[in-house]
């Protein structure tokens, strides 16, 4: 094995069908660092979290007992930090009433704590793929906290009602006791939701739970067409998934959306909105969640006209989402690509201090007014922010935060989301240039992700990768279709090079690119 200079970095290029042991964790540890995160639970954190016990049969008067509802969660196959469950039923004025119950973390969890400053010091839960690091310790994230199946809990209800034409009308918000009556998949249920597959035994097996999940696909789906009515983007930029057995990973995998997933994402926009709707009736400062007008709207409008397709010059989303529905029909497969390209000329989204009264600033991408983060407090602090705010509130007691606070974990926050997915999108670069190890000389089809004066990137389809092209990349723009030949991999750093080969023509077929990719 040799070096090949490269710039400022060496790469190794291993002998083609080699593949060498990597030490993951070790990996995995680094990255950690690297961004800024602590990767282990402090002795004083841990030691708190073995005294937390569970006190459910001991609740306040304005707590309300919810546990006989027929309460269920969707989640990963290997999710135990349940964040939220949900309830529908009809109601008499022929909308639907819906309840989503969120894990009641401060319950357990107070502001000073050596758990709540740990959890604020890392902000977030990094999911690295091949590890995991939670924001709290397993003994409450994926015990007293988690709203784990058949357990009693504290949690706090938002509710709201979706009319039949998918408006939302904003309800209240309450502290109450639940119980999940089962955990659920998402593939399971969004296969048979979809007709692929027959009823799970998770869902035949809970007497009523086949029309509860069917009402929630229902709502579901009111609520998507109702947003992409005013013009919300219907992007899809589900990240690959590296799949590890044995300390070796071994495929990339793309999580599809389903049913089941949009079932979850509708409801848990519309309980967020309801939140900053409830905490803005009463005045009372909070964190939201935005997406600028995108300041790259050339850019955009460069990368729609390559197919084809004329934007207006002023930023407008419902013309962007008439592009992306577009291109979804016409390329599904290489739409994730598209919308990837789309979110980081958009660019990223932010946590910013709001009180109410001022003009927001909104969501772009959602295209709606008020948004934040709040139904997955075992994962992320800004969650926790805004439940502390909520339930000083109905508490009456006085605000968790001042307006200074906030503004500085908004900036904290923000700075710790942003470095999450920068330390995510190290991970699956790690995963897949040990996949492509043994791949040097290769030719891919990619689609140009980014071009600056930082690099120029694209994504290639098989494996699910992305990489820097550093040869003949001149020229090229984020959207444009392209071949690249693979020249090195270093696993260890998440590097993957490619020379671009040539462009290639937006309409040019599957068979076309193949021919050239075997030249």
């Amino acid at each position: 094995m040799g070096y090949l200079c490269n710039g400022s970095r060496s790469l190794l290029k291993p002998m083609r069908g080699s593949r060498r042991r990597i030490d993951l964790k070790a990996i995995a540890r680094r990255a950690m660092e690297r961004y800024g995160f602590l990767p282990a639970f402090p002795p004083e954190v841990l030691h708190e979290a073995e005294l937390l016990r569970e006190d459910v049969q001991e609740f306040s008067g304005d707590t309300r007992d919810l546990r006989p509802l027929l309460w269920s969660s969707i989640d990963n196959i290997d999710s135990e930090d349940l964040d939220q469950i949900e309830y529908c039923e009809q109601s008499e004025n022929g909308g639907v009433r819906v309840l989503v119950a969120i894990a009641d973390v401060d319950h357990y969890v107070k502001k000073g704590t050596a758990i709540d400053r740990h959890a604020l010091a890392n902000g977030t839960s990094v999911y690295l793929g091949f590890e995991t690091f939670p924001m709290l310790p397993d003994r409450l994230s994926k015990g007293v906290s988690s709203l784990l199946p058949l357990q009693d809990r504290h949690a706090i209800v938002i509710e709201f009602a979706v009319m039949q034409d998918g408006e939302l009308n904003f309800g209240g918000i309450y502290p109450a006791l639940v119980r999940n009556k089962a955990k659920l998949v998402y593939e399971e249920i969004g296969e048979w939701l979809e007709g692929k597959s027959g009823i799970p035994d998770a869902v035949r097996t809970v007497h009523g739970l086949e029309e509860q999940l069917r009402l929630q696909a229902e709502v579901a789906e009111m609520l998507r067409h109702h947003r992409m009515a005013q013009g919300a983007l219907d992007l899809e930029t589900l990240e690959p998934v590296p799949v590890v057995e044995g300390g070796e990973v071994r495929s990339l995998v793309l999580q599809e959306q389903n049913t089941a997933r949009r079932i979850i994402e509708e409801l848990m926009v519309a309980a967020n909105r309801t939140m900053v709707h409830f905490l803005g009736q009463e005045r009372i400062p909070m964190l939201q969640r935005i997406v600028r007008v995108p300041k790259n709207w050339a850019g955009i409008v460069e990368t729609a006209a390559r197919y084809g397709f004329g934007l207006p010059e002023r930023p407008e989303a419902k013309a962007l989402a008439r592009f992306l529905d577009e291109r979804r029909r016409a390329d599904p497969e290489r739409f994730p690509d598209l919308s990837l390209a789309i979110v980081k000329l958009m660019g990223p989204g932010e946590y910013v201090p709001f009180v109410p009264g001022e003009i927001p600033i909104g969501h772009f991408a959602l295209q709606v007014r008020e948004y934040t983060h709040s139904t997955a407090p075992n994962r992320r602090y800004v969650d926790i922010v805004n439940q502390r705010l909520i339930k000083s509130l109905l508490a009456g007691t006085p605000l968790t935060y001042s307006t200074e606070e906030l503004d500085e974990l908004a900036a904290h926050l923000t700075d710790r989301d942003k470095s999450a997915e920068k330390a995510a999108r190290f991970a699956r670069k790690v995963a897949a240039a040990i996949l492509l190890e043994d791949r040097i000389g290769d030719a891919f089809e990619g689609i140009v992700t980014g071009a600056a004066e930082k690099g120029t990137y694209t994504r290639i389809l098989d494996p699910p990768a992305e990489g820097r092209v550093v040869e003949n990349e001149r020229g090229l723009r984020v959207g444009d279709r392209i071949l690249v030949r693979l020249l090195r991999t270093l696993p260890e750093e998440g590097f993957i090079d490619f020379a671009c080969v040539r462009k290639v023509e937006n309409h040019a077929s599957a068979i076309e690119i193949d021919r050239s990719a075997r030249k």
